[in-house]
């Protein structure tokens, strides 16, 4: 089995992520026969994690997916069976860093809609009904990325060389100290825009690659906010795209948009503090728009 390229290009340069490329044919070649699988079609990946078609020894179709087990990805199980396909992807079978799923349409992502308010309110329908879900025990809880947000911001802001772009991070932190005392329940997807939205035969469209976390549905809002960005920027007037999709959005998930922006802001700021922490010395641009419009507003 040759590994995609973009596989590669994510992993050779730690020890463990070698150690994984060089597992990952004899991998890939267990799970097919533990759970009695057939290859079905080329492999593909992600930057993450190798996915195979394959046919079950019933005849149905179904995707191989083969990921190292992270902080992010642990609980997607969890939240799958939780969902249980209502919205997401159906899992068949799990064990850690594999999972056999439904098979969807790969070729038809949510971002081949050209309509970007239909591809939008499909999203938002889709996103509405995965937080409707009480977050279920093992999952990572809001409140403690929250807090985490709030002790990591005040020594990031000296590596930000503009005082706008420190400023900017002193308020989306004191936006998420107002929030963080009541930081949810609900099972978020937490990367829900359009490529992570696949077409189905049992539904139209369900969601994939769930990092779920037990928190506020605001908090799962910026991913939409900030997808397909070229076409907020062709409206000619980025504030006001940036609010008619967050309205949208609150409007579809029945949210208050005074708390729903403090969440986003407090995902502006969980970016950020990345963005420093890999040695970026300004504020993404794109988040930045999109931290104004809502503070613009409010």
């Amino acid at each position: 089995m040759n590994v995609p390229e973009a596989l590669t290009a994510s992993y050779h340069r730690t020890e463990w992520g070698r150690a994984w490329l060089a597992a990952l044919p004899d991998q890939t070649a267990a799970f097919l026969n533990r759970w009695e699988l057939r290859p079905d079609g080329p492999v593909a990946s992600g930057m993450a994690s190798l996915v195979l078609p394959v046919v079950r020894a019933d005849g149905t179709p179904a995707v191989l997916k083969l990921q190292p087990v992270t902080d992010d990805n642990a609980a997607a199980p969890i939240g799958l069976r939780t969902w249980d396909g209502d919205g997401a992807v159906r899992l068949l079978a799990d064990e850690p860093g594999a999972m056999l799923l439904e098979r969807l349409d790969a070729s038809r992502p949510l971002s081949s809609v050209a309509d970007d308010v239909v591809a939008l309110r499909i999203l938002a329908d889709l996103l509405a009904r995965l937080v409707a879900v009480p977050a279920p025990p093992g999952v990572r809880r809001l409140t403690d990325i929250a807090a985490a947000l709030l002790d990591q911001a005040p020594s990031a802001v000296p590596a930000l060389r503009s005082e706008a772009d420190r400023d900017l991070v002193r308020t989306c932190a004191s936006a998420v100290a107002e929030v963080a005392d009541d930081a949810g329940d609900r099972l978020l997807h937490w990367d829900l825009h359009y490529d992570n939205v696949l077409a189905g035969d049992r539904e139209p469209w369900l969601a994939i690659d769930p990092e779920p976390l037990a928190g506020d549905p605001g908090f799962d809002l910026l991913p939409a906010l900030d997808n397909r960005w070229d076409a907020v920027v062709a409206t000619g007037d980025v504030p006001r795209a940036v609010l008619r999709r967050f309205d949208l959005l609150t409007d579809v998930l029945a949210l208050d948009r005074d708390r729903a922006a403090a969440w986003t802001l407090g995902r502006v700021l969980q970016n950020s503090l990345w963005d420093v922490e890999d040695g970026e010395t300004a504020l993404n641009p794109v988040q930045t728009a999109i931290a104004t419009a809502l503070l613009d507003r409010t």
